[in-house]
């Protein structure tokens, strides 16, 4: 019962956000049982799965762990694929259906939780393990302000294999072997920085394990292009213990931030370097990429003549416009500079002494 009266509090509230799109859309909308508007019948049964969503994975709509992990599912299961054949399902939510395998893999470290998370809230719904993960990931998505809204295509099969392992690229890859494995998955450099952005909501776990949830950027809580930022900043510290490192981390700018060593280099490699750049302080820049890379993400594997369009039941994300600024006792000058062919934009500085980054 208290599960049906909020669906019915969440139904209210987003009908006519879901009606505006509808209309846009210029498909003839549908009203669902549950009062609900969208523009494929087909999608009438997704509306209580994304409230079952908010209240049991996203603390009833919160920017959180919850959600920031569900982004990185999506990518996980994703990836796992190749456009020349021999890999996995692409994106067909193996790593959740056979989470018992692929957890087991070195780059999927500290994704049990998430997997643990999600799997009996799968369980109380009809969809499969693709269609559930990665709606989780758009209405995740969606509650971080900022975020664009994500598409969301119904009808994945079940999968029918695990993913094969050493397919994830790892923060101690070089530039180019990462550049590579993007590209067997049909990415190119920019594709693959765009979709590089979710690290502005994202946070390691098991890089260093005596730090878990350590934030990559210090607005983590937000949708914005902070860590695009503060990824160019000359590093301090690391964040462990007794300023300890390790293996795919390098010196970080603020205390209680990580800093992922295959960032850094990508940001200053000069194949990727200046887009890098282009995405600071450049909110719809990046959030269009983000969406069209996430989208192309989303797909891979899949049989799109057979999918639905259902991205009218992913939430209206809220707006973030304002312009993003250097780290209190930072400015240009900690910059490190890898595109000098374009201008660097100019941005203000916080106010105070340099801040410590908290655990998300």
């Amino acid at each position: 019962m208290a599960f049906t009266r909020l669906a019915g509090i969440i139904a209210i509230a987003l009908a006519s956000s879901h009606s505006a799109y509808a209309a846009t859309t210029g498909a003839k909308p549908v009203t669902c049982s549950t009062g609900q508007v969208t523009a494929n019948a087909a999608c009438c049964a997704l509306f209580p799965v994304v409230s079952l969503m908010q209240s049991q994975l996203f603390d009833n709509g919160e920017c959180g762990e919850g959600a920031h992990s569900a982004l990185r599912l999506s990518f996980h299961d994703a990836i796992g694929f190749s456009i020349h054949g021999g890999k996995g399902g692409g994106a067909d939510g193996s790593i959740l259906q056979f989470g018992d395998v692929e957890t087991q893999f070195h780059a999927n470290g500290g994704i049990d939780e998430i997997v643990d998370d999600q799997t009996p809230v799968w369980q109380q719904t009809n969809l499969t393990a693709g269609d559930f993960l990665h709606l989780a990931a758009a209405v995740g998505t969606a509650n971080c302000p900022g975020a664009p809204r994500l598409q969301f295509m119904l009808g994945r099969p079940a999968p029918v294999a695990p993913a094969p392992d050493l397919t994830i690229p790892e923060p101690t890859d070089s530039v180019t072997s990462i550049l590579a494995r993007f590209a067997d998955a049909g990415f190119s450099p920019r594709e693959a920085v765009a979709l590089l952005t979710s690290h502005t909501i994202a946070a390691a776990d098991v890089v260093d394990p005596a730090i878990p949830r350590t934030p990559f950027d210090s607005t983590s809580a937000t949708f914005d292009s902070q860590i695009f930022l503060e990824v160019l900043l000359k590093g301090r510290l690391f964040p462990g213990p007794n300023n300890s490192s390790q293996p795919g981390e390098v010196l970080s700018p603020l205390a209680g931030e990580m800093r992922l060593q295959s960032d850094f280099v990508i940001s200053q490699d000069s194949r990727t370097a200046c887009f890098w750049q282009q995405m600071i302080n450049n909110q719809q820049l990046m959030i269009s990429q983000f969406k069209a890379a996430m989208a192309k993400l989303q797909l891979l594997g899949q049989n799109t003549a057979h999918l639905i369009d259902c991205s009218d039941v992913v939430p209206i994300p809220r707006s973030f416009t304002q312009a993003i600024k250097y780290p209190a006792s930072f400015s240009q000058a900690d910059v490190q500079i890898a595109c000098p062919q374009l201008p660097f934009p100019s941005l203000a500085t916080v106010a105070g002494p340099a801040p410590t980054v908290a655990p998300v």
